[in-house]
């Protein structure tokens, strides 16, 4: 009785005289846990709960429930052992997290309820957050949808990469030229991540290479001389519609001594730290420049430093089940290398089975050829990476004396191939580029050890099979076709609809799922072509238009704060948004968009009303060592200043150039552009995955028959395309005959 009565006036005192809280407020589960958050995690009150702190709470809110999945999926896969697939990038494009994982989760609209209740906007909260600096274009874009697509298809899949302070860069416009400003994309934290304390992995540099013999055999140990710890970061990956939770471990770089006291002590404090921030440097920022001899050893050290962690990490998981035995590692085991950034982790691999498990070279060799795969980004020769021989002598001996190991013994097999009087085949297929400088070619490690490589699109891998790859091709012909005959095959690149679809056009996704009476589609994009027998109704294109001028007006706004210019949404809007590089072609458009200024300045007024008003958007950035993609900027922005100055055409065209393209921005461009310019000279793009992006949420695409073109206008049909420009042979056939000496 006497508890009863205490509890009984406790809970009289508490409702009537306690201030009210935020769980009075907001009655339901989802409110309650963002206010824990806020509270407790935040130490915020409902006084300054601002619309940043309303992001972290519920981004940590939905945090705590994919870890609840990620922690069950671990789980499930450790139980079951299947084989796993690790994809190693040094670029994760991931873009803004907190939308993909709610719809994801089929939670968006719970939270955005829970939200409403509070007094906040969902789309608001989404703005807070700040695009993860992990990537510079397509090669990091694909990574990410990638992760997204493996975790739906409930793949054992783990992401690897580098935790950068820095990303590329955050671009501003300054008098219509490109200032680079630092992206510390970090400012305010990451509430997606979960620092591992407890995983920290050392990783050597330089040093020399010891031999010694052990049971009658000759052993190399390497005796680095400088130690950087990497640990780990961990970000949950939702699959859609699923429990399976993958994960991204990504890398930071951490001194194996945090601080020299006897220098500090000895008056020595810019010494005391030296270590520190040497070591700091390796993770801080996403491709320093590797014009200087420093920049290149930084960028080999950032390669290697995060390879090395891996495969350490990689081994470790492996070596956890009594069951495993290096004989069946690569049934247990992929891993696949986006581009020839993570090439050394071949090697690497080797190292750790010859050097520290003591495998016997074929054995090793065995091991990393049946477990290693690579994807080829490009079809440019000087886009390869290539590493001063001095470079890796100096910074990784061992890994050197294996690559020279390994490549003796492809170019006695080459010579029995070929004969020995071939110089073209070896000099073309080895690993080491003779010259003044001698160099080492990451790509064609590569092609010797991983057992597929694959190009990005069809047209993409026939050039890589005829032109750039065309002596390894025959080469594996010759050694064992039926072996190596598919050795290097097509994986076309894709984007993932969640993210491109789901996410960046809702409007556009609701009319789909009302119209076909199921969201299949978001899982098998193959079941969207249910839609073409609507194509003439109407009705659907009625309600299609309006979606796209919802998008339109949303994209207005978006200019206005990016740029101060108006744009009218019933204007065509036509738009070119990639890394600027002169084989994409901006300088192209920007020049038609002379042309076309000149030919309305030159009309009569009256003709002046049969012109179709358009706005002509540009985005991307340009490298900061790029001139000529500089000068490409200054001259859109030049063009732009005069063009939206002019009365006579002001409501005919406009040129916007949007400053700091990024993942975010993407998702507001891409749904509300009409007219999609991919225009790169055929044979250059290796694949491209904005063409698929603007195709995806209903736009149409003027373009050459380029990398993944061909397969865009094979599925919707060219009559669907503005196609024009030469084909690939046309090209190689103009450039050898201009090659050709004049004759007069």
């Amino acid at each position: 009785l006497f508890f009863f009565v205490s509890f009984f006036f406790f809970f009289l005192f508490f409702f009537f005289f306690k201030q009210k809280t935020a769980y009075e407020i907001m009655p339901s589960l989802v409110g309650s846990e963002m206010c824990i958050r806020d509270r407790y995690t935040l130490a915020r009150t409902r006084f300054n709960f601002d619309n940043n702190g309303c992001y972290y709470a519920t981004s940590l809110s939905m945090r705590d429930r994919l870890l609840e999945s990620w922690n069950d999926t671990n789980q499930h896969m450790y139980k079951e052992d299947p084989k796993r697939v690790y994809y190693l990038s040094l670029e994760f494009l991931l873009g803004r997290m907190l939308q993909n994982a709610l719809i994801n989760c089929d939670l968006e609209d719970k939270y955005r309820v829970a939200l409403k209740e509070l007094g906040y906007k969902l789309e608001d909260v989404y703005e807070e957050e700040v695009d993860p600096g992990l990537g510079n274009g397509g090669l990091g874009r694909l990574a990410a949808c990638f992760l997204d697509s493996l975790a739906t298809l409930e793949l054992p899949g783990w992401g690897y990469g580098i935790r950068y302070n820095y990303g590329i860069f955050k671009q501003e416009i300054h008098d219509g030229y490109q200032s680079e400003i630092p992206d510390y994309w970090l400012s305010r934290g990451n509430p997606w991540e979960i620092e591992r304390n407890d995983i920290l992995v050392p990783v050597h540099f330089y040093g020399r290479v010891e031999k010694y013999h052990e049971n009658g055999v000759e052993r190399s140990r390497w005796l680095g001389s400088e130690t950087v710890m990497a640990q780990a970061y961990d970000t949950p990956i939702p699959g859609y519609n699923t429990f399976n939770t993958n994960n991204l471990r990504l890398w930071r770089a951490c001194p194996s001594a945090e601080f020299d006291f006897s220098s500090f002590n000895s008056g020595d404090y810019f010494g005391a730290v030296k270590a520190k921030q040497k070591a700091e440097s390796i993770s801080s920022v996403l491709y320093p420049n590797d014009v200087s001899m420093e920049g290149k050893e930084l960028r080999l050290k950032q390669e290697y430093f995060f390879c090395a962690a891996t495969l350490n990490d990689v081994v470790r998981r492996f070596l956890k089940k009594r069951s495993h035995s290096w004989s069946n590692f690569a049934e247990k085991v992929a891993i696949q290398l986006n581009d020839t950034h993570p090439a050394i982790a071949t090697i690497e691999l080797l190292r750790i089975l010859i050097d520290d498990h003591k495998l016997p070279f074929d054995q090793a060799m065995d091991v990393i050829r049946n477990t290693f795969a690579y994807t080829n980004h490009t079809v440019l020769p000087e886009a390869l990476e290539k590493w001063d021989v001095a470079l890796m002598q100096r910074l990784l001996p061992r890994h050197l004396e294996l690559i020279y190991l390994v490549n003796h013994l492809l170019m006695e097999s080459v010579r029995k191939v070929y004969g020995r009087d071939n110089f073209h085949m070896t000099s073309s297929l080895s690993f080491i580029e003779e010259g003044d400088t001698k160099k080492v070619r990451m790509a064609n490690i590569c092609l010797n050890i991983c057992h597929k490589v694959n190009g990005v699109a069809a047209l993409h891998t026939e050039i890589l099979k005829k032109s750039l790859f065309k002596d390894y091709l025959d080469y594996f012909n010759k050694l064992d076709y039926q072996k190596y005959g598919n050795k290097i095959m097509n994986v076309t690149n894709g984007v993932t609809p969640r993210r491109w679809m789901v996410c960046t056009n809702p409007e556009m996704t609701n009319l789909i799922n009302e119209t076909l009476g199921h969201s299949e589609w978001i899982v098998d994009l193959s079941k969207i072509r249910d839609l073409e027998k609507f194509a003439d109704d109407p009705n659907m294109q009625n309600k299609w238009a309006e979606v796209k001028k919802e998008k339109k007006k949303q994209l207005v706004i978006k200019l206005k704060k990016w740029t101060g210019i108006d744009i009218s949404p019933d204007m065509l809007f036509d738009v070119l948004v990639k890394r600027i590089h002169e084989y994409k072609r901006q300088l192209m458009d920007i020049l038609y968009v002379v042309h076309r200024y000149l030919w309305i300045k030159e009309m009569k007024p009256e003709d002046r009303g049969n012109v179709v008003p358009r706005a002509i958007l540009f985005g991307g950035k340009a490298a900061p060592g790029y001139d000529n993609a500089k000068k490409i900027i200054k001259l859109v922005n030049a063009v732009g200043q005069t063009v939206n100055n002019d009365k006579d055409v002001d409501s005919l065209l406009k040129v916007v150039f949007m400053p700091n393209y990024s993942v975010s921005s993407a998702q507001v461009i891409i749904p509300a552009a009409e007219v999609s310019q991919q225009i790169s000279t055929a044979g250059m793009e290796a694949s491209g995955t904005s063409n698929m992006k603007f195709a995806m949420n209903g736009c149409l695409i003027i373009g050459t028959m380029d990398g993944a073109n061909v397969e865009i206008a094979e599925e919707i049909g060219k009559e669907n395309m503005f196609i024009f420009g030469g084909s690939v042979e046309d090209i190689g056939n103009y450039r050898r005959r201009v090659s050709l000496p004049l004759h007069p």
